[in-house]
């Protein structure tokens, strides 16, 4: 049940804080979620700018820099992925 629970709050954390550097670079806020959404769980188009009507190309280098972080996270999966953050991973 711990388990679960952490590996849910470091996915709503992560999309936070993704969300928010999204947001403070000048996305409006359903573009900035649905991208960083996109992007994490590899589900295709969002809504708003990278919609279905859309594509990720009127991204500026930041932006899509922080969605390619959040593709990674995505396919690398969010623990094993933080673990290298990790110091304790790095002593040995």
């Amino acid at each position: 049940m711990t388990a679960v629970l952490g590996f849910m709050l470091i996915y709503g954390g992560a999309t936070m804080g993704l969300s928010m550097l999204l947001l403070l670079s000048g996305l409006d806020i359903v573009t900035a979620f649905s991208a960083v959404i996109a992007t994490v769980n590899n589900i295709g188009p969002g809504l708003g700018e990278v919609g279905p009507s859309g594509n990720f190309g009127g991204l500026n280098p930041f932006q899509l820099s922080v969605l390619s972080f959040a593709m990674l996270l995505g396919r690398l999966e969010l623990l094993s992925v933080l673990v290298l953050f990790s110091s304790h991973f790095w002593r040995k």
